[in-house]
């Protein structure tokens, strides 16, 4: 019986509670007389007739292109300097030092493999040198890949103006003496560590070029929406409006390395590189994301209004309000995330105004 009543008193008790909730609910959610209701601050913006391009964002890094590994051409011996990573090296440059023997970077697509000297037979390598002596403002004489008395003449100018001493101003260059690339070089990291010894061919530094790019996976497809040539927009992290990139490259994707443990697995089949110019002032941006808007479908001759003048329609789909008040029914087309325009279908005109969010 206490048993029946306990019950009873606490089913009452949660009855009461209920309906002290709902009276709450009620007196709470009835509109105040005195309030008025809150406007959002409108603006206007015409209909217009143009083109529409869609575009997915592909996410990637930012970065620099290319892979350049410096190995020691000369004879062994202990390295005594290298250049320090973020370094930008141009031509006539000190890469590292081996004994205290500067190695330096001359511009040039043939590498170095034999000393330069005055009875060398005629070849490119020479003519390459040539090449470089010329834009360093010495004089060669003819540049027609013939080592000359000339051309050891400007070496012997190029030894002095590099602060040899005059017993080393030889007019020759020896095998390991510089280093050919076919651009300037940004030291990426040092391979090697000052006092240890070098050997031929070991690798001293990694360079990359000063090109900056973004370097993107591509799913397979998007692989037709772009090629090399291509003009781009970007978007960088750090950089308030998008810049303009140009695709170098779609590529196949290397194959992860079974050794790197840590490395991210990527199921899109190709890389994409954009290079990009950023703007002055923000040019120590490195590692940090990117997105590049890729096209994917353009229409063209089409009504488009901004993004943020469609609304929603009761039952479902879109509309606008004009500037007169009355509400259109919209079907959109192609959006364009840049721009932020739409094309759009219906009972509108070229010129006639729609409201929008004031900004």
């Amino acid at each position: 019986m206490a048993r029946g009543r306990f019950i009873r008193v606490i089913a009452a008790t949660a009855v009461l509670a209920a309906a002290a909730v709902a009276l709450g609910v009620a007196v709470a959610g009835k509109p105040r007389e005195n309030t008025p209701a809150a406007r959002i601050t409108t603006a206007t913006a015409p209909v217009t007739r143009g083109t529409v391009t869609e575009r997915v964002l592909v996410s990637g890094m930012v970065g620099f292109d290319g892979a350049h590994p410096v190995s020691h051409q000369g004879p062994p011996g202990i390295l005594t300097s290298v250049a320090p990573p973020w370094t930008v090296l141009g031509r006539g440059d000190v890469l590292y030092a081996v004994a205290n023997q500067p190695v330096r970077l001359l511009i040039g697509e043939i590498p170095a493999y034999r000393d330069l000297a005055a009875g060398v037979t005629d070849g490119p390598d020479v003519w390459q040198l040539e090449q470089n002596l010329a834009a360093l403002g010495l004089d060669t004489g003819r540049v027609d890949a013939r080592f000359t008395e000339a051309t050891a003449a400007a070496v012997r100018k190029l030894q002095q103006a590099w602060g040899l001493p005059q017993q080393a101003r030889s007019g020759t260059l020896p095998l390991g003496s510089v280093f050919f690339s076919l651009v300037p070089l940004r030291v990426a990291r040092s391979h090697a560590m000052i006092g240890i010894g070098l050997g031929t061919g070991d690798i001293v530094l990694s360079a990359t070029t000063t090109d900056r790019v973004v370097i993107a996976p591509l799913a397979a497809d998007r692989r037709q929406a772009v090629q090399a040539g291509h003009r781009l927009p970007v978007t960088v992290t750090g950089i308030a409006s998008a810049v303009e990139g140009t695709v170098l490259r779609i590529e196949p994707a290397a194959a992860p390395d079974p050794a790197d443990t840590q490395a991210q697995p990527s199921h899109a089949p190709f890389t994409l590189t954009v290079r990009v110019e950023l703007p002055d002032g923000v040019h120590d941006l490195h590692d940090v994301p990117a997105q590049v808007a890729v096209t994917t479908a353009v229409h063209r001759d089409v009504l488009l209004v901004p993004v943020v003048a469609l609304l929603a329609r009761p039952g479902g789909g879109y509309q606008v309000r004009l500037s007169t008040g009355e509400m259109v029914p919209v079907r959109p087309g192609l959006f364009d995330n840049t721009a932020g325009t739409v094309e759009v279908t219906g009972d509108l005109a070229e010129g006639q105004r729609v409201e929008v969010p004031a900004s």
